[in-house]
This record gives structure tokens, C-alpha cells and sequence, in this order.
């Protein structure tokens, strides 16, 4: 061995000798180690993989898109709409409010209003700065309804004096109805029983289909787990029960306001006052025939006329003059406009001397009727109570047991069929009798609007004494309950599809560059106390100045959108600044007072989409 060593020792180091190596160990050192193969994927996670991706892309997008759309109203500036907007020029880049051109306005509108009993108006008023710092497009915070002792848009003081009178006023009402007569309700006091009933069934059935939908959601879920993990079986299990177990507490009905009120106890000693000499006198005409202008080829009259924008500036001046507010007529052998009524029904509204009205036009509500226990036999034999009505509104009465009499009449709602509607949008249409009241009753000197979504709880003689006469007023309307800026009220009508959003942009881009400013709470001088009113409910006298404040707000109305809550605080606030010297007596009470002489009911469209809504 020691000699083999030594040969091969020599030779590597000696004369260079080729060594062969074998192939085998050849190949092994040349060569290379080859890398691990990469392990497939399974089909399951690259499809999870893949749809986490589209899931998340389409959030990113989603959540860009609504970006866009808060940030289309710029809350920080001043008289700036959008971001990229230009000077906006009051010249009007489209037509009138005709109602010819798009959908009925009730499919837009998904009522936003919560019932009655709901919400708590003093809640939302309790601190307005904090809309400031959170921007208009949050909802308020509600901290509970142990404050607001002596804040807020108005005068607290007299709470305490008017919480004396409630006992007092409680008591003068008993025996008042102990001792006045029954009268004969036509089974309406009962059928809004059976009505509220069903309403009640309804939600308590859409809640229950709601639960058990949830409750059947969770079971298929904790079916499908049960499989694989027995022990998130049992904890998924028990969330569902306590998921399907949680119910939403039944709302309570409304027991009543929570302002206090201090009404007349009886009507017998009430007088109503003479003319206020503080209230501005003129002579205002109304435009009745309407010319076809020279050179016109396809022009056609129309109801509100054709009022241009010079002719719209000049109308805002409390003087003697002629104005466009409805009912205009085209020249002879034109067809009619529209808002056609019986020659009787005309010579009835003549003779009112106060009129309560309201409206139902394409079918949209029940019939409610006054609660007549509270209607003394004085108002019933000198107020008016007239609801205007299409023919279909009128047929599904009758179909429901609800017939006219032979003078006209169902319980105290004398019935005023309209035919020839002048706008195909329902909600333009109402808005002929709510704000016109002087126009189809010319001899009445006041008038109490009411929505058909609402009934009235008290005497109309009272409701004038204390929303009128009592300080002097001449316009009665309650503020919104939530919003009290335009600037919010934009945001909600486009946010809850009320109405077109490029007529409502237009309009609101007009309005501001004609001054319309941001409601600001904490300024003392302000003329009033909310720029959004609620108005299913308003109280009038027929004088020169209310008159021209309704033919204003119905002109708005027509030429741009029929959601009058927009053009409300403009209209009154252009009248005020070109009338300094003649002060238009407005009263903006709470709308907590509104909701004390009413009820509030659903509309029959609500009603029939609760019940699509639990069959889908």
C-alpha cells in the first residue's frame, strides 16, 4: 500500500499522466443540481385568490365613485356648487317646469319623512354647531332629550306660563265634550281604526319576514360550517339565535306634541278681528289671457303662462301691478290649459268666507276626513271644507264604499272633481290648490292648507286665532323638523332620488348667483328661523302680501322643480330684499305645534311598496 502511495504521489506531482475517470462520476460532477419544481396550486385557491382581487377592485372603485359624488357639492365654500363649476349666469339654459318631460315625480320621490312619533324635534336643534364642524351632508347627533333648557331657533321663555294652563285646558276639554252633541262621522273614525290596524299588521309582518328571511340566511350559513368545523358550528349556531331573536322595538303611537299650547277653550266667544292696518296694501291682478306672440310658429298656452325673466324680476315688488299666477288662458278658440272645473263647484268656492282644503290627484292617499268631535257646529256651518280631486281618485273611493252624497259631499269634504289636469306630474298638479288658495276661493279671506297624508285634530276658527290673529300674522308655516339649511335639503333630494339632479343642480345654481347664502343659526339678524319649511301644513289671510308670496313661490315652483321646499327661503327672502319698507308678517312656528293639530298617515304608494318589498 505504502508503495502504491508513493507511485501515484509521483505522478501527480511528475510528468502530467491523463487519469480516466469513469463516465458514471463523470456525468455526476458535470452535471448541475436541477432546482425543486414548484408546487401547483390548487384550482380552489387561485379562484379565491382571483375573486379576492375583483372583490377588492370593485370596493376601490365603488368607494371612488362615491367620493365623487359627496364631494360633488363643495360644503367648505361659499357660493360654490361643484368643484369644476363656472360662474353660473342667470340666464336659464332650459324651459319651464311643463311636467311634459320625464316621469311623474312620485316615482322619484322615496319619502324620507319618519313618522311622527320618531324623532324628537328638539334634538336636532339642540346644537347647530355641530352641523358646522361635521358638514351638512352627516346626519345630527342626538344626544338624548335631557337638555335644551333655553337655546335653540326659538323663544323658550313662555314654556313654563304655558305649562299652567295645561291642567286647566285639559278639564275645559272634557266637559266641552261631555256636553256637546255626537255627531254622525260616516264610520270615518272607524275606518282610520281599521286603516291604522292594517298599517300596524303590515309592519309587524315585514319585520317578521324580515327575521325569519335573517333567521334562514344564518341557518343555511352554520349548515354549510357545520361540515367542516364542529366547534365554529356550535358558536355560529348561537349567533344566529341571538341575531334572529333581536327584534326592532315596536314604535308606540303618537300620544302627542311635545309643545305646549295654550288654544281658546270654545269658539263661542271668538271674534274674528278687523283688517290690521299694519299689514301692506296694494292692488295685485292676475294675468288672465295670454296672447300669441307675433312670429311664433309652435307656440301653445300654457297654465302659469309665459312668464320671461324680466317679467319674473318685477313681480318680486310689493306695488300695484299684474302678475302670471295660474289659470291663464290662450287666446280665443285655444284650447283650455287645464284645472277645469264645474260651474257649481266655481259658485260654491265664491261663497267661502274660510276655506280648509286639500288635494288627492292619481290615486296617491286615503280620504281623512276632520276629526268631527273637535269641529264646533260654528266652523262647521262657516268654514269650508273642500278637497280637490281627479276622476280616478274619485272612482276608487267609490269602489272602496266611500260614495258622495247628492250636494257632493263625503262626511265634511265637499268633493271638487278637477278634469283636463294641466301638468302629467301629480306632485306639480297639488301644488295648484296649496298654493293658490286665493286664486279658487276669491272671496275667502283665509285658508288652512293640509296635505292629504294628513288629518285635522282642531277647530279651524282656533287654528286661525292662534296662528294668526293672536300676534298679527298674515303667513303661518312650520319649519322642517331635520333640516334647516337649502344647501342640506339639495343634498337629500338628490341623495334619496327626489327629483331630476340636473334641474335640481340648475336651480340651486341660479339661486346662488342670485345671493342665496348658507343659513347660518348663531346670526341675530336673522329674518328667519329655518330656510326649509315643512309644508303640508299652512295657515293664511287672503291679503295683498301673503297673495303675492304664494304666486311667487307657485311660479318657482312651475319653472323649475315641484319639490317646493328648494325655492322657499328664495322666494321669501328676494321679497323681503326688494321690499324693505313693507314687511311681509311671516310666522315660522315649530314644527312640534304642527304635529299637535295633525296626523300624520302614509301615502298609499309607501303602503303598496312595503309590500313589494316583503314579497321580494
Amino acid at each position: 500500500m505504502a508503495q502504491h502511495r508513493q507511485q501515484f504521489g509521483s505522478l501527480a506531482l511528475g510528468d502530467q499522466v491523463g487519469i480516466r475517470i469513469p463516465s458514471k462520476i463523470q456525468t455526476r460532477i458535470r452535471r448541475p443540481a436541477r432546482p425543486d419544481k414548484p408546487r401547483r396550486l390548487s384550482p380552489v385557491v387561485v379562484f379565491v385568490i382571483t375573486l379576492s382581487l375583483c372583490l377588492l377592485l370593485t370596493f376601490l372603485a365603488f368607494h371612488r365613485l362615491s367620493e365623487n359624488k359627496e364631494n360633488e357639492i363643495d360644503l367648505e365654500g361659499n357660493g360654490v356648487f361643484r368643484r369644476n363649476s363656472t360662474v353660473f349666469s342667470k340666464e336659464l339654459k332650459f324651459g319651464h317646469g311643463s311636467g311634459l318631460v320625464g316621469r311623474d315625480s312620485r316615482y322619484w320621490d322615496r319619502d324620507d319623512r319618519r313618522r311622527d312619533q320618531d324623532y324628537e324635534e328638539n334634538d336636532v336643534l339642540a346644537h347647530p354647531t355641530e352641523q358646522k364642524d361635521h358638514g351638512h351632508d352627516q346626519e345630527p347627533k342626538k344626544e338624548g332629550k335631557e337638555r335644551h333648557a333655553g337655546g335653540g331657533l326659538y323663544n323658550e321663555g313662555g314654556r313654563a306660563e304655558l305649562e299652567t294652563y295645561k291642567e286647566e285646558y285639559e278639564n275645559s276639554l272634557k266637559m266641552k265634550n261631555s256636553k256637546e252633541d255626537e255627531y254622525d262621522d260616516d264610520g270615518i273614525d272607524a275606518q282610520d281604526e281599521v286603516e291604522e290596524q292594517e298599517e300596524s299588521k303590515e309592519e309587524d309582518e315585514s319585520k317578521k319576514d324580515v327575521i325569519l328571511s335573517m333567521k334562514a340566511k344564518v341557518s343555511s350559513v352554520v349548515a354549510r360550517n357545520a361540515s367542516s368545523d364542529s366547534s365554529k358550528d356550535e358558536k355560529s349556531s348561537s349567533s344566529g339565535k341571538s341575531t334572529g331573536s333581536k327584534r326592532k322595538p315596536k314604535h308606540h303611537k303618537f300620544s302627542g306634541s311635545s309643545c305646549q299650547m295654550k288654544f281658546l277653550n270654545s269658539t263661542a266667544q271668538l271674534v274674528e278681528p278687523v283688517e290690521n292696518k299694519k299689514f301692506s296694501r296694494f292692488l295685485l291682478q292676475y294675468v288672465d289671457v295670454e296672447e300669441r306672440p307675433s312670429g311664433t310658429m309652435n307656440w301653445e298656452p300654457k297654465f302659469a303662462g309665459h312668464q320671461n325673466l324680466q317679467e319674473r324680476e318685477e313681480s318680486f315688488y310689493a306695488r300695484d301691478q299684474k302678475i302670471n299666477c295660474g289659470f291663464v288662458k290662450g287666446p280665443e278658440g285655444s284650447p283650455s290649459t287645464g284645472f277645469d272645473l264645474a260651474e257649481d263647484d266655481v259658485r260654491y268656492m265664491k261663497s267661502c268666507h274660510i276655506a280648509v282644503s286639500s288635494c288627492i290627484f292619481g290615486n296617491s292617499d286615503h280620504l281623512r276626513t276632520p276629526y268631527s268631535k273637535l269641529i264646533t257646529r260654528q266652523s262647521r256651518k262657516n268654514v269650508c271644507f273642500v278637497i280637490f280631486m281627479d276622476e280616478r281618485t274619485l272612482q276608487t273611493l267609490s269602489s272602496e264604499g266611500q260614495k258622495m252624497d247628492n250636494m257632493g259631499y263625503i262626511s265634511l269634504w265637499k268633493i271638487i272633481v278637477v278634469r283636463n289636469l294641466p301638468y302629467t306630474d301629480m306632485r306639480r298638479v297639488g301644488k295648484v290648490p296649496k298654493f293658490l288658495a286665493h286664486r279658487l276661493f276669491p272671496s275667502a279671506r283665509y285658508s288652512i292648507w293640509l296635505d292629504s297624508k294628513l288629518r285635522l285634530q282642531r277647530d279651524p276658527s282656533l287654528i286661525l286665532e292662534y296662528f294668526l290673529w293672536r300676534k298679527g300674522y298674515e303667513y303661518a308655516i312650520s319649519n322642517h323638523y331635520d333640516r334647516h339649511c337649502v344647501w342640506e335639503e339639495v343634498l337629500q333630494n338628490k341623495k334619496l332620488n327626489k327629483f331630476n339632479h340636473t334641474i335640481i343642480d340648475q336651480q340651486f345654481e341660479f339661486y346662488q348667483s342670485d345671493g342665496l347664502k348658507r343659513f347660518d343659526l348663531s346670526d341675530p339678524n336673522k329674518l328667519l328661523p329655518s330656510y326649509v319649511p315643512e309644508g303640508s301644513f299652512i295657515v293664511r289671510a287672503h291679503t295683498p302680501m301673503s297673495n303675492l308670496f304664494s304666486c311667487l313661490w307657485f311660479n318657482e315652483v312651475e319653472r323649475f322643480t315641484p319639490r317646493d321646499q328648494l325655492s322657499f327661503a328664495y322666494t321669501y327672502l328676494k321679497l323681503r330684499k326688494k321690499n324693505p319698507k313693507k314687511t311681509f308678517h311671516l310666522n315660522m312656528f315649530k314644527d312640534c305645534e304642527r304635529r299637535s293639530i295633525t296626523k300624520l298617515y302614509r301615502h298609499r304608494a309607501e303602503r303598496r311598496n312595503i309590500s313589494i318589498q316583503t314579497m321580494r
